[in-house]
């Protein structure tokens, strides 16, 4: 006999699957779940929908990382699940990333029924609207029941929540789950009487094989107006750059962009992780990756003042390209972005285009001349060149274990297609100012949303999940610690990954501020470097990861080739400490720079 009880368990986990079975076909392929006693109907739900691989991580705030590196490298939408209370905020760092960098999630949060909401039931929070104005849509859901209005509903709301992650701008939505207890699932089988209507069946079983709403997205067309203006800028102006900041990884994309600089003549300032500083198209076009060097120096950059901008992408991490243009405003410049953003923190758009990228480079590049092969470019290359093999030399000659040389060093050891996750702070810096162009194709990654450094380990986790090719973090010792949590992932789920720790014993991007000159006057080792003297060989133990701390670049380079080329499945993640004297550091690549402008001082005067 089935009780109420049964009846009602069955509704909500009739209404949960249909969920879930909808989601996998609108394209997500998986979910990643942190354990607990109110998300019990989602978590089994997903569980037992074939189409679904879930990921569980213990720690909520690690899973939402997971997750975001999950979806940044497979471009799809991934789901998260939690149970109530504190259990959801931890997901906030994490949404507020996703947010910045539009990367799309799906954050379903378990919650207690209104009865229970300020009531002091435990677990209890207000996460109505939880992450504010950082998610695309919020979706208070009602009390779930198994009846063909409710059913229908579940499966509309799965499609079109995936619609809005992948929306213009995509990024994360929220969806809260108020759940009635019992929690677990049905006892009994559910009982399946026949439907007595087609639209009881639809509500039943959607459509079969296929998606219950299928969402059609095209491509925002540049109009012939758009092309017109942007070819005859091309035309009237040699004096032009392209800066492209981060963007998701897109081989089209890239090519499309060295066309048009192929086209107009004008140099590619490519951030390392807007994709087009590396891969085949750096074959055909005039890709800069010294322009952070170049530009410190004030003589090039007042000579090298652009006339017209095309921006793509976030904000470049460069500081020195961004004052650059501030002195030196552009009569012309462009922001390109089919999302709606509107990363330009210099407020000197001219004009701001909502149009598809890649179809408005491709169409000015074939309308464009052959190419413009004029003395700007020939600038920027050659001094580019020059800034690179004065760096190249003094790097190589350095012996001691310092930042620019392990950037460079790795450079050389990734294989093709290999991805590269980079933290903020110091690593994204060093990568900027290192990581030379070249046709090899690789992934460049980073959390430069919000620019923290928080998650950057379960971030490369996730990105390692995708099984897209090798992953490779590189990461400092304070963002190892604020996630090391994360690394229990690597164990439970046996990820092929390397982590190298540049380990410069707390904040070394601090040395490089003004503050740090005031040394004693603003307790700045105690208040601003925090060294903790630790070293990370316990860790790695603990979490089951293959260790080496290198002494020298023998060592480095070994260990990094080892961690690529093993195959044992009891070490599949590498973590790779590097020690690093900070004071040499800084003094070594303040040291940099200055070699740099001298050598494109004496291509200036030849």
């Amino acid at each position: 006999m089935v009780t109420p009880a049964d009846a009602d368990a069955h509704g909500v986990a009739a209404f949960v699957s249909a969920f879930f079975s909808e989601l996998a076909h609108g394209g997500v392929a998986h979910v990643v779940v942190s354990p607990g006693s109110r998300s019990t109907p989602l978590t089994v739900a997903a569980a037992r929908c074939p189409r679904l691989r879930l990921w569980p991580i213990v720690d909520e705030r690690s899973a939402a990382f997971f997750a975001l590196g999950l979806a940044r490298q497979s471009g799809r939408p991934v789901a998260l699940i939690c149970t109530s209370g504190t259990a959801a905020a931890n997901y906030l760092p994490a949404v507020v990333e996703a947010h910045h960098a539009r990367v799309p999630l799906l954050v379903l949060t378990a919650d207690r029924p209104p009865e229970l909401r300020g009531w002091g039931a435990g677990q209890t929070i207000d996460q109505v609207s939880l992450y504010g104005a950082a998610v695309r849509r919020f979706v208070e859901l009602p009390l779930p029941d198994g009846t063909p209005e409710r059913l229908r509903y579940a499966r509309a709301l799965a499609a079109r929540s995936v619609d809005d992650a992948l929306g213009s701008p995509p990024g994360p939505v929220h969806l809260n789950w108020p759940l009635r207890e019992p929690l677990e699932p049905p006892a009994l089988p559910e009982p399946r009487p026949a439907p007595r209507s087609p639209a009881q069946a639809l509500a039943q079983a959607g459509r079969g094989d296929h998606a219950y709403t299928v969402i059609s997205r095209g491509r925002k067309l540049p109009g012939e107006e758009i092309i017109a203006e942007l070819a005859d800028l091309v035309v009237r102006h040699e004096r032009g750059v392209v800066a492209c900041g981060p963007l998701p990884p897109d081989t089209e994309r890239s090519a499309a962009v060295a066309a048009l600089a192929r086209a107009a003549g004008w140099p590619i300032l490519a951030d390392p992780a807007s994709g087009l500083r590396c891969g085949a198209h750096v074959g055909i076009a005039p890709v800069i990756a010294q322009a952070d060097l170049l530009l410190r120096d004030a003589d090039f950059a007042s000579t090298m003042a652009p006339d017209v901008v095309i921006r793509l992408g976030d904000s470049p991490v460069s500081k020195a390209q961004r004052l650059w243009l501030e002195k030196h405003p552009p009569e012309h410049l462009w922001l390109i972005d089919a999302h709606d953003g509107w990363s330009e923190p210099s407020h000197l758009a001219s004009r701001v285009v909502r149009v598809d990228e890649t179809l408005l480079c491709r169409a000015v590049a074939e309308r464009s001349p052959a190419g413009r092969r004029g003395a700007w470019t020939r600038d920027w290359t050659l001094a580019a060149e020059r800034a690179a093999h004065a760096v190249d030399r003094a790097t190589l000659s350095e012996e001691a274990l310092l930042e620019p040389r392990a950037v460079r060093e790795l450079a050389r050891l990734l294989p093709d297609d290999a991805t590269l996750f980079v933290a903020s702070s110091m690593p994204i810096r060093d990568l900027d100012a290192f990581l030379d162009a070249s046709e090899k194709p690789l992934r460049v990654l980073a959390n430069r949303g919000a620019n923290g450094i928080d998650g950057v380990v379960s971030s490369a986790l996730g990105a390692a999940a995708a099984d897209r090719g090798p992953v490779v973090a590189l990461l400092g010792d304070l963002a190892m610690l604020h996630d090391i949590g994360g690394l229990l992932a690597a164990r439970v789920h046996g990820l092929p990954l390397t982590f190298i720790v540049l380990n410069n014993d707390g904040g070394g991007i601090f040395s490089f501020l003004p503050v740090a000159e005031q040394g004693e006057a603003v307790d700045f080792e105690r208040l601003f470097r925090t060294p903790h003297g630790l070293d990370f060989e316990a860790a790695a133990n603990l979490y089951g990861l293959e260790y080496t701390r290198v002494a020298t670049w023998d060592d480095y380079r070994q260990a990094i080739l080892a961690s690529l080329s093993a195959s044992s499945p009891q070490a599949q993640a590498h973590l790779v400490e590097v020690p690093i004297d900070r004071d040499a550091n800084v003094k070594h690549f303040r040291e940099l720079i200055a070699i740099a402008a001298r050598a494109i001082g004496v291509e200036q005067s030849a």
